[in-house]
């Protein structure tokens, strides 16, 4: 019993009636090529069976054909019920199988993970890089837009690095949130603050202050990781620290879940007692006791719109430098 053998470059060029040379221009993406040739080597790959060799391509091209998606997170932190993550990567995926491009997930939560994705990225084994999740002033995503590596993030950089960035309206959704609470009669209302070396964590604090500041009332901060753990911690400081507060937003939904939760434990009755907001309307805020009032980010079109730009980034086309998608207040039974 014999193996079939795996069709070659030169078996397509003689069923197409072509040089070589003509088929490797055609399947590496070549425009040299008039149409109607074009089209018979197509048929004459389709008909063989022929898959082009990659690296091959690669060198021909000078594309990879795939781009890298860096979460510079703990894999604990990606693979939770977190769905922030799960939507990038979703939107993302879904533009780049659009394009017919690959997608490259790397993990950057330590320093040796950091080495490995910049090693990689500037090695140019990838066309492109989404950076999502960046924590503090990571310098990593300006250096390799100044190597000339097309670069799109999630949120402004915060080292002021001049890279195209995709974010959503953090400090309006809040606004929008903190004056239900008010128009509801609500006046001790407290925050529990996502960490402030993120963009969102930062925004996010901002837009509380902001619009309790023009209501002349205090502010109230307790501050989480966007986790459940870290948001019971925040509510159980809050409640000692500030008895009477009736209201609180929380940065993230996984925190308003625990403070739910810790708010029960308390004795505190949901809305009457202490009304509750979160942020990010992840598929479990509809299912909490009460059900949470949260505010909406379009999380898969933030993939896709990063991807989108990165794609025309680095096909040489000018691109917008900063989009800021719309954020939306869903109300429920906790607000």
């Amino acid at each position: 019993m014999t193996t079939a053998q795996r069709p070659t470059l030169e078996a397509v060029a003689r069923l197409a009636g072509v040089s070589r040379a003509t088929v490797s221009r055609v399947v590496n993406g070549s425009t040299t090529v008039a149409e109607p040739i074009q089209e018979v080597v197509r048929r004459a790959v389709a008909e063989l069976g022929y898959v082009p060799n990659l690296a091959a391509r690669s060198l021909v091209t000078q594309r990879t054909d795939s781009i890298a998606l860096v979460l510079p997170e703990a894999a604990t932190r990606v693979f939770s019920d977190d769905q922030v993550f799960p939507g990038i990567i979703r939107g993302a995926a879904q533009e780049l199988e659009a394009a017919d491009k690959q997608l490259v997930l790397m993990l950057a939560g330590s320093p040796a993970g950091h080495d490995r994705v910049e090693r990689y990225t500037t090695g140019r084994h990838v066309d492109g890089v989404l950076f999502a999740s960046l924590h503090g002033e990571d310098p990593l995503p300006g250096r390799l837009a100044r190597l000339g590596i097309p670069v799109v993030c999630s949120g402004r950089p915060l080292d002021g690095a001049d890279v195209p960035y995709v974010d959503v309206d953090h400090v309006g959704g809040v606004a929008t949130a903190v004056r239900h609470l008010l128009d509801s009669g609500r006046r001790r209302i407290a925050t529990i603050a996502g960490p402030q070396d993120m963009v969102a964590g930062i925004e996010r604090l901002t837009g509380y202050r902001n619009t309790v500041a023009e209501a002349g009332l205090p502010e109230l901060v307790a501050t989480g990781d966007f986790t459940r753990e870290s948001g019971a911690t925040a509510m159980r400081q809050l409640l000692a620290e500030h008895p009477d507060l009736d209201a609180v937003f929380a940065a993230s939904d996984l925190m308003a879940h625990a403070a739910l939760r810790t708010l029960r434990a308390a004795g505190r009755r949901v809305p009457d007692d202490v009304a509750v907001i979160g942020f990010d309307d992840i598929e479990t805020a509809a299912y909490t006791e009460p059900p949470l009032t949260t505010v909406r980010q379009p999380i898969v079109q933030l993939g896709r719109q990063m991807t989108r730009l990165l794609l025309r980034l680095a096909a040489g086309e000018a691109i917008e430098r900063t989009v800021v998608l719309p954020t939306e207040l869903i109300i429920r039974e906790s607000a």
